[in-house]
């Protein structure tokens, strides 16, 4: 393409661009199954508890593809406007449209009135998309020296994951009734409250690590070796419950960071303190 006629086509690197179309394809079948389980709903519940399952596994999956396509374009030295604006379509598409469609119809539509399921979904949803366009910005904008990289405000992957695997655990929880159909009983307002908290997050001033600089050749410690290879086994051991605990000590974290110790801060984020 001739640079003279076209001056400010962006390069495109493949390697980071192709983690955020898997993050992108995630959210497109997460979203086609959710509409399978759907349309099994009233003829199937066991049928659609199962696609519902499933629509969390890719949404789990994009989160990870989400986790690694900055980080190799950073190493790569590959990062750049048209990475950060990919980036942001296919997470509106994996953890702000596929989220508010899979807890809404599977958890907030059984609220009375409907009215409020709808609202939460849609208050999540919007917020999402806000937070998305505010990082962008933000950004965009020139660096000042000493700015952090840090997040201001739930990163909305993270936000995704709480919700989802909240949803998760829940439903590994309440078990079924004799139908076969989830009974969630009261669980179905813990999942409300948490979406609609994790909304608020999203659009808070709350500051959350990014862990950017951690990479390859980031010194760590035994310790956290040990803690790592131990997280991994207990995600396989306990599929259930680890992703909610997992996501919500991020969560908390963001909220409690404020009054940790700074060598404790620089610790638990491996930072040098700068």
């Amino acid at each position: 393409m001739d640079k003279k006629i076209f001056p400010d086509e962006p390069e495109i690197p493949i390697l980071p661009n192709l983690f955020t179309a898997g993050n992108l394809v995630c959210g497109f079948f997460a979203i086609l199954t959710i509409f399978e389980g759907i349309n099994q709903a009233d003829s199937d519940a066991v049928a659609a508890f199962s696609y519902y399952q499933n629509a969390t596994f890719l949404i789990f999956a994009a989160c990870l593809f989400d986790l690694f396509d900055g980080r190799i374009a950073r190493m790569r030295g590959q990062d750049g406007p048209f990475g950060r604006e990919f980036d942001s379509l296919a997470d509106i598409v994996s953890f702000g449209i596929a989220p508010a469609l899979l807890v809404a119809k599977a958890v907030l539509f059984q609220l009375s009135p409907p009215e409020v399921g709808w609202g939460i979904g849609i208050l999540y949803l919007l917020c999402a998309a806000l937070r998305l366009a505010r990082f962008n910005c933000m950004a965009a904008a020139p660096r000042k020296e000493g700015q952090s990289s840090d997040f201001v405000g739930l990163p909305v992957p993270m936000a995704a994951g709480a919700v989802v695997s909240t949803m998760y655990l829940v439903m590994y929880l309440a078990g079924r009734a004799p139908d076969g159909a989830m009974d969630l009983g009261v669980f179905k307002y813990v999942i409300a409250l948490a979406m609609a908290g994790v909304s608020v997050l999203m659009m808070s001033r709350v500051v959350y690590p990014s862990f950017k600089h951690i990479n390859m050749r980031t010194r760590g410690t035994m310790y956290a070796i040990v803690l790592i290879v131990l997280t991994v086994i207990c995600i396989f051991k306990f599929p259930w419950v680890m992703p909610a605990v997992i996501f919500s000590i991020y969560l908390l974290y963001g909220l409690v960071r404020p009054w940790v110790a700074r060598r404790w801060r620089n610790r638990l984020e491996a930072s040098d303190g700068e």
